[in-house]
């Protein structure tokens, strides 16, 4: 028998930059050239390399991603046996997570890239890509969906975050932790999150922005009233704590809620909104009875990117909110 097939798609970032004389390194590497500077990619799975896009990893759209699902389940359908997709890490959380919303197949799906690009000492980058590719080549990776790997972890999308802005351990996947890890080549899997959640989009879809809203310290909502007029098919709040905002905020979410979906997630990046702990104005208690629509464990990220999919798949406001409710229950 040969080797698994492992389609390979190059979507820039930190892991394919290279100093081309100008200010700082930049993606120029394409992704036939990451795979062929890594020859023991060769011992493990027969790579197709395919450079979808090369830029930063802020360059990238959702309608980029809605894309690349469809060639990645292309590419599943045709025989592969899993997909690797390699791109700059500060984007990477919401990049498989997106993937992992609309990519309905048990092949593995790994999204990977670097924190020191190659012209630094001890760049990762050709380490994650090998560990990426084994995991993808690997039937125990069957099943997990879309996983992000660095650093020789498997993280799961639903869970995964960049913690630090430069240091090669940056993702952990609160509260649940790694999936798993590669050790001498061999991927071991020992998590595996119950549930199956995913989005089917039809071929004209729309786009349907939604706005990210951060709340902080003295915030005077002033740019709230600013959302609707500005064209936004939805909203995500990043409340305080387990989901709090200052009491003057309250009575224009509420206005918002009654016109668009407004999810309220939480700012700390761990843990649950809460439900009905506080009762002040402002409170999460305040805000759901409001109309606000619970996020759960998602941080404002991801909340934002379930509803941006949700809207083009053309689900109502109550889809969305029986979305965000059942969320944990898979």
């Amino acid at each position: 028998m040969g080797l698994p097939r492992v389609a390979v798609f190059s979507m820039g970032g930190t892991i394919s930059s290279v100093d081309s004389g100008g200010k700082g390194v930049e993606p120029t590497l394409t992704g036939e050239a990451l795979v062929s500077d890594v020859p023991e990619i060769a011992g493990v799975a027969d790579v197709s390399a395919v450079s979808f896009r090369q830029a930063a990893s802020g360059e990238i759209r959702v309608e980029d991603l809605v894309e690349l699902a469809a060639e990645i389940s292309g590419r599943i359908d045709g025989g592969a046996a899993g997909a690797v997709v390699t791109q700059g890490t500060d984007t990477i959380e919401e990049t498989s997570f997106c993937l992992d919303l609309l990519v309905d197949r048990k092949a593995p799906v790994v999204v990977t890239g670097a924190m020191r690009n190659p012209t630094l000492p001890g760049a990762d980058g050709p380490a994650n890509l090998l560990a990426a590719i084994q995991v993808a080549a690997s039937g125990v990776a069957r099943g997990l969906g879309t996983v992000v790997v660095l650093n020789d972890e498997i993280h799961a999308a639903r869970f995964v975050r960049k913690t630090h802005t430069s240091n090669p351990a940056t993702f952990r996947s609160d509260p649940v932790g790694p999936l798993g890890w590669i050790s001498e080549g061999v991927t071991r899997v020992v998590v595996r999150p119950t549930g199956e959640h995913k989005v089917t989009l039809s071929e004209n879809v729309q786009d349907c922005p939604v706005a990210l809203y951060h709340v902080a310290l003295g915030d005077d909502a002033r740019l709230l009233s600013e959302i609707e007029e500005a064209g936004y098919a939805g909203l995500v709040v990043e409340a305080m704590g387990g989901g709090h905002v200052p009491s003057l905020m309250a009575e224009t979410l509420e206005d918002l809620a009654a016109k668009m979906p407004v999810v309220l997630a939480s700012r700390t990046g761990g843990g649950e909104v809460l439900r009905s702990t506080y009762g002040f104005i402002g409170s999460e208690t305040d805000l759901l009875e409001r109309g606000l629509i619970y996020a759960g464990p998602l941080d404002g990220r991801k909340a934002r990117l379930l509803m941006t999919l949700l809207l083009m798949s053309g689900a109502s406001k109550e889809k969305v909110k029986e979305t965000f409710d059942t969320w944990l229950e898979g």
